[in-house]
């Protein structure tokens, strides 16, 4: 079950709509990184069209462009997209529906983000309808609502311009548990994201900019999984990244905290068959097995539930029983104590 891994950052914003730089210099921030991929998502009702022309390979680094789809509520992350798609007089039903129509996919972005309290008096751009069916997944981690919504006071501010990355919380309980519920019905695919806009803060007579580019793509990434090499044709790689984050097979890492090159989570039966992330079986008696390059604490969960919990790099565990399972992953940093670090995709096991 060997993958190639690739590294990406999804959610970002350039100057077709409210981001800080156009997408050749955030691709030059990609480089530095370090990152495979990134994917543009401006917003449908502050851009003119779906500029698919900015696509391609910036250097080593894959460009894609998608949507941010939607006004006040009910924002869609949307990729694999072939023409322009506006919100506009659209209910969130009938953009997933459209998107679906060009053979496209998506994903709910910030679900229950709470906004920033102290300059944004917490606008949230959250989902209020949560009937609604057809999407491929939930963005379960944006690095930017998620430090935001601390914000609280100017002091609150300074801590967390200090301490970007170590003050990060994980996903919130109540994304995990929508997730979690969702995955009990059929395959739903987490992601995270940075929604980098790389723009200038105003805050009385000071400007600056908080959550620079150069930040924010070595922060929330994704790890996708390949069975070959990403190839240098534009067309053949494009499929590749979105056939993996169709299928989730996929995992979440905050890589400021720690690189996570390397995670392993997979499945392995008594009779010989295997599963990695995002994949679903028929139970079978057989073995876990999780790899982590470095030492943390690693959480099993099933069906939401913590199964287990071991400290170090290597564990395996014996399962006896179907279930959904994902891993968490969380590192010590000293003195903030165990921050969240990975949070894998599950293995279904009906």
């Amino acid at each position: 079950m060997s993958h190639f891994e690739y590294i990406g950052n999804l959610h970002i914003h350039s100057l077709y709509s409210d981001g800080g730089d156009n997408i050749s210099h955030i691709a030059r921030s990609a480089t530095r990184a370090g990152l495979d991929f990134i994917a543009i998502n401006d917003h449908d009702y502050l851009t003119d069209t779906l500029h698919l022309e900015e696509e391609g390979f910036y250097e080593d680094v894959l460009v894609l462009v998608g949507l941010e789809i939607g006004g006040r509520y009910h924002h869609y992350l949307a990729y694999d997209l072939k023409k322009m798609l506006k919100s506009r007089g659209q209910g969130p039903q009938e953009v997933i529906d459209q998107v679906n129509g060009q053979q496209g996919f998506g994903f709910l972005a910030h679900p229950f983000e709470k906004g920033m309290p102290l300059t944004e008096n917490s606008m949230a751009y959250t989902w209020n309808d949560l009937s609604v069916t057809g999407f491929t997944g939930v963005c379960v981690w944006n690095y930017t609502s998620r430090w935001k919504e601390r914000v609280k006071s100017a002091l609150h501010g300074l801590f967390l311009l200090t301490f970007k990355s170590l003050s990060l919380k994980p996903p919130s309980r109540e994304t995990l548990a929508f997730w979690d519920d969702l995955c009990g019905d059929k395959r739903v695919v987490a992601v995270g994201g940075s929604d980098a806009h790389g723009s200038t803060f105003k805050y009385a007579s000071i400007n600056f900019k908080p959550l620079s580019y150069d930040h924010l793509l070595r922060t929330v990434n994704i790890h996708i999984l390949l069975e070959k090499k990403m190839s240098k044709d534009f067309k053949k790689a494009k499929n590749q990244v979105y056939g993996a984050m169709r299928e989730g097979r996929l995992f979440i890492a905050h890589e400021k905290i720690c690189p996570a090159k390397g995670f392993r989570f997979s499945f392995h039966s008594d009779e010989g068959a295997g599963l990695v992330m995002g994949e679903e079986g028929l139970f079978q008696p057989g073995d876990f097995m999780i790899s982590v390059p470095r030492k943390g604490e690693v959480r099993l969960l099933k069906d939401g539930k913590l199964e287990k919990a071991w400290q170090g790099r290597e564990a395996v565990y014996r399962v006896k029983e179907k279930g959904v399972y994902r891993i968490e992953v969380y590192r010590h940093v000293f003195p903030f104590g165990w921050r969240p670090w990975i949070f894998s995709n599950p293995i279904y096991l009906r």
